[in-house]
């Protein structure tokens, strides 16, 4: 097996903020290849500064260690995830992603059978993604609104003017809005502002309060009107359990949990304490978005619109309609193919 990398910023459409300030003008990635033959598996790794990843980091470990993968015998790629798991330093959790994503794609060509089918799922009764509108100027909110008619929008918060702001992105749309507000509200805001949010025809709330509230997001669990689904309260396996009581949902990223290996397990471990279970986007290009897509069936909300936030992208094979995802026929592995 042969192993190669490069680096990539894709701009976005529109700057793109959420809560506490944090914006950025494009999305840097990691985009790796597995290769056996003529076989090419790929998967992506977008860089995060909240987690303090960046895509120099992810580089330098995938150096040190290339001899050591590439001498992996492959076979599948459950055992390709936990030999890594064992083998990188304890934080490569998002260069663990992007090998895992390539090592799936490549078992699926190698059996000759997209990926969704090797874990014995359909494409039917799939949820519709959302669209997302960051922080802005209403102005410009309401504008982007007008620009993308869509089914559901993934409206950012966390502002003293929110209230005001789906106001007036209700006033131009009758489509369905969440809110995520990535851990910007105080109890006593999210409190006042859920019921508001819910006569506003919202129907869900994501990280309501910072990821290490777990006292008050347990009060908020019994008074909230709304479903609440966390975010950075549940990054990778060992935070299903606490998200209990506390939560109705976990939003598993691909990045964050280490790839497509544990999102299947958090998906068992979620359904078995009765959450609901979302899975959502890190800003990734249509590879990373693909590996989003093979989930679809077994995940009762999804945020994948990332090629649609993205001025450019890196690969063809993956397409929206109105917020419908339409994977190609007769595709293996991922499904898409690189431009």
């Amino acid at each position: 097996m042969k192993v190669h990398f490069k680096k990539t910023n894709l701009p976005f459409v529109y700057p793109f903020q959420i809560s506490g300030g944090r914006i950025k003008s494009e999305q840097p990635a990691l985009i790796v290849q597995l290769s056996i033959g003529n076989l090419v598996g790929v998967g992506e790794a977008p860089a995060i500064t909240y987690y303090n990843i960046t895509v120099e980091d992810m580089i330098a470990v995938l150096q040190e260690y290339q001899v050591a993968i590439e001498k992996f015998a492959f076979t599948d790629p459950e055992r390709f995830w936990h030999y890594l798991h064992h083998l990188l330093p304890h934080n490569s959790s998002f260069l663990m992603c992007a090998l895992d994503m390539a090592g799936w794609d490549l078992f699926g060509k190698m059996r000759q059978k997209p990926i969704y089918q090797l874990w014995g799922t359909e494409m039917n009764a799939l949820p519709v993604t959302d669209y997302t509108i960051g922080i802005d100027t209403i102005d410009k909110m309401v504008g982007k609104i007008k620009a993308k008619p869509w089914p559901i929008y993934k409206i950012k918060l966390g502002t003293e003017d929110d209230i005001h702001i789906v106001q007036s992105l209700r006033a131009v749309t009758n489509s369905i809005f969440r809110v995520d507000v990535n851990g910007g509200w105080t109890l006593t805001e999210a409190l006042n502002k859920i019921p508001l949010l819910k006569d506003l025809g919202v129907d869900m709330i994501e990280q309501p309060l910072p990821p290490k509230s777990w006292v008050d997001m347990q009060v908020l669990f019994k008074e909230s009107v709304l479903p609440l689904i966390a975010d950075e309260s549940c990054v990778g396996e060992s935070d299903v359990p606490n998200c209990k009581d506390h939560f109705h949902g976990i939003n598993i990223k691909l990045t964050k949990c280490g790839g497509l290996t544990p999102a299947l397990r958090m998906i068992k471990q979620a359904r078995a304490l009765n959450l609901k279970v979302m899975m959502g986007t890190m800003n990734e290009s249509t590879i990373g978005s693909a590996a989003i897509a093979h989930f679809l069936p077994q995940l009762d909300f999804v945020d994948m619109d990332g090629p649609l936030l993205l001025k450019e992208d890196l690969a063809i094979g993956l397409n929206y309609n109105d917020g419908q995802i339409i994977m190609p026929n007769g595709c293996s592995g991922l499904g898409i193919r690189l431009i």
